[in-house]
């Protein structure tokens, strides 16, 4: 059997003494995209730090190309998006763009204007974002996937505060993605209309511990 690209293996979370969910085991393979599931305070955005390596297991382990999760070998595998937009308020989008590109994957100015281009944000390159609308601030953030991107695509809520046009434009982007050979996990409360053959759910209600 091939080493998956991302696997749980027997995983658990507890929060604030309770457990979520246990005994959980994930394989996803490149080319996939699995969409987490469940009512609030299944653990959903906790699965998913639990993937980013953002958060450690109360039991179980999670898999990396077959090697235990370690940070600094995600850097360059994964983007990671937050429920919360995750910039700067006093910062331009151009800015916050090119600090978070230069954590790990340094970009030029045209490579960054080009990628606020494609999430409809030509000519507020210079704004200072606390200005900007939520959908817009959540569009400076979805910008990065634009970008020079890692395989692995790790996002929370990502459809949040995006009107009609965003929704649509992203689910096609996260298609085109899986479709290149890319994996995407992600939660959302948002019913997909685009979504690629690769595509499954895990339902965390299903699995409260």
């Amino acid at each position: 059997m091939s080493v998956p690209f991302l696997e749980t293996l027997d995983l658990a979370c507890e929060r604030d003494w309770r457990l979520l969910f246990e005994h959980l085991d994930v394989r996803l393979e490149p080319g996939e995209m699995l969409q987490v599931s469940g009512p609030n305070g299944s653990g959903k955005t906790s699965l998913l730090r639990l993937l980013a390596g953002l958060m450690q297991p109360s039991m179980g382990e999670v898999r990396l190309h077959g090697q235990p999760v370690r940070r600094a070998a995600l850097a360059d595998e994964l983007l990671w998006i937050g429920h919360a937009a995750g910039i700067k308020g006093l910062l331009s989008a151009e800015e916050n763009l090119a600090w978070l590109c230069a954590l790990h994957r340094p970009a030029s100015r045209e490579v960054i204007w080009n990628a606020l281009a494609e999430v409809g944000l030509r000519g507020f390159e210079d704004v200072p974002c606390h200005t900007l609308s939520a959908g817009q601030q959540r569009r400076v953030a979805l910008a990065r996937l634009y970008l020079d991107v890692p395989p692995l695509w790790i996002l929370d809520e990502p459809f949040t505060a995006l009107d009609r046009h965003g929704v649509a434009q992203l689910e096609r982007h996260l298609v085109r993605h899986c479709e290149r050979g890319g994996l995407v996990v992600l939660t959302t409360h948002h019913h997909l209309t685009e979504r690629p053959a690769t595509h499954r759910e895990l339902d965390l209600g299903q699995r409260a511990a």
